[in-house]
């Protein structure tokens, strides 16, 4: 008993297609006329694999959201010379935050009411819990 592919069904590899000993003509016909599915195929592969990826990611981001008046501490995003290395501070602050911007940068403010200009990212935050 000997197999044969259905015209309708694409190839889906070098090595069916070496199995399957179709002549070179008949491969060049059925690869041009089945050429845009495959490449719809790999685009929709691309697309699948792009949305897996981003559920995964975005299933590991903490979201935080910062209001007006929370307390933050600030990273500490440049190393001072006198620093004590590994052991120097990560952390400024406590802040308060003033206002914020879609949630993404805050203009913050000293415990006594002194106004920073500069907005300061989102991610360079974390809030401050008193004791």
């Amino acid at each position: 008993m000997e197999v044969v592919l259905p015209i309708k069904e694409e190839i889906p590899s070098m090595r069916v297609l070496a199995e399957s000993k179709l002549e070179e003509v008949k491969w060049l016909d059925r690869l041009t006329k089945d050429g845009s599915s495959v490449q719809q195929r790999m685009a929709r592969h691309g697309q699948c694999y792009q949305q897996r990826m981003a559920r995964v990611f975005n299933a590991r981001v903490r979201h935080r959201e910062f209001n007006p008046y929370d307390l933050v501490l600030r990273k500490v995003l440049h190393v001072a010379p006198n620093s004590r290395g590994k052991f120097s501070h990560k952390y400024d602050g406590p802040f308060v935050g003033r206002e914020t911007f879609s949630g993404v940068a805050i203009i913050l403010s000293d415990m006594d009411g002194t106004e920073n200009a500069i907005p300061v990212n989102a991610d360079a935050l974390k809030k401050y819990y008193p004791e």
